[in-house]
């Protein structure tokens, strides 16, 4: 067996514990966000790279809405990963939002790497016109 045998060869335990330390040193992102508030509600644009819907997560609790979502490195089927120098990145953002919003009506589309959330006003924040009466 030469050096480079060696070198190939893998301690299988040695790679799960890896894998578990780099999962705990991973940075967490940011993703960057546009925010549109309009009379109807608020849209929200997430830019998630590489995100899959499996790996995306959003909640709402507690007027907290929170995304977390995990990207992945595209490997075909037929390889198996030996060596990566670029890690998956894992995103994480929260907001709070007013009581004005109601949560349990937003609708999330994921597009191209572009997460976007539509937040709905509760129909009593919604502005309305005052009529005013003359007499």
């Amino acid at each position: 067996m030469n050096e480079n045998t060696q070198v190939a060869q893998r301690d299988e335990d040695a790679v799960t514990r890896a894998q578990s330390d780099e999962a705990r040193r991973r940075a967490t992102l940011t993703p960057t966000v546009d925010i549109f508030e309009d009379a109807h509600g608020v849209t929200l644009w997430a830019d998630v790279p590489g995100v899959s819907k499996e790996k995306l997560e959003i909640k709402t609790h507690d007027g907290r809405l929170t995304i977390e979502a995990e990207s992945g490195v595209a490997v075909p089927p037929n390889l198996r990963l030996s060596h990566a120098e670029l890690r998956a990145p894992f995103f994480s953002r929260s907001f709070t939002v007013s009581d004005d919003f109601d949560t349990s009506r937003i609708d999330a589309v994921l597009k191209d790497g572009v997460l976007k959330l539509i937040i709905p006003r509760r129909e009593e924040a919604k502005p309305r016109k005052i009529e005013v009466r003359v007499g």
